[in-house]
């Protein structure tokens, strides 16, 4: 026989209470689904900004290294062209100088070759003494304008850095110990630096 008896009030309250619940919590869920939804998204979207930011930067250093690597390039031949700038000009100073020096010796050549073609004509020694100690000066002035200069020596103290003793000589007197006696070759300095020593002897 059937079971007619109407629900209870209570048990319907019951059902409810258990409907709206079930519907609260799946709207949490929901709710908590599409939060998490964006905080993923929020992410994404973030990491996609820095990748952008990344790329840009990597693209300007690309860009900077670029310019850079021209730069260089640039100034290299700038420098080469200049280191060779420099080499032919530095030639061209030494050719030009050791050409003036050269033309300012001809005179003094033309003076030897007249002394050497009087002393076949002639038999005038003091003519052609005094012909040879002209030419001589002559050449001793050359040397002076070119800063060239004879180192002196005999009877100054023995000095190593301008002179080269070749011989000790025996001296009675003290004070010539230690100087210079003879100087069998002369030294000569170019610009206040020694270009030849002179030979020397040294009184002990």
């Amino acid at each position: 026989m059937a079971n007619n008896t109407p629900n209870r009030p209570d048990e319907h309250l019951h059902r409810e209470a258990a409907d709206a619940e079930i519907f609260d919590d799946v709207q949490e869920a929901q709710a908590e689904a599409t939060s998490t939804e964006d905080e993923e998204n929020e992410i994404i979207n973030g990491q996609a900004g820095q990748i952008d930011t990344l790329n840009e930067t990597v693209q300007k250093l690309t860009e900077e290294v670029e310019k850079a690597k021209k730069d260089y390039l640039y100034l290299m031949a700038e420098f080469d062209n200049f280191r060779k700038r420099t080499l032919k000009e530095k030639s061209d100073i030494l050719r030009n100088a050791s050409e003036k020096d050269m033309a300012d010796l001809l005179p003094i050549v033309d003076d030897f070759e007249r002394g050497i073609e009087a002393n076949r004509t002639t038999s005038d020694v003091e003519t052609l003494r005094q012909g040879m100690e002209l030419i001589y000066q002559k050449f001793v002035k050359y040397l002076e304008r070119h800063g060239v200069k004879p180192i002196e020596s005999t009877g100054l103290a023995f000095d190593p850095e301008m002179h080269e003793a070749i011989a000790m000589v025996p001296v009675n007197d003290e004070e010539q110990k230690g100087k210079v006696i003879d100087t069998p070759t002369k030294g000569y300095t170019i610009n206040d630096k020694v270009l030849r020593h002179a030979k020397v002897a040294v009184g002990q």
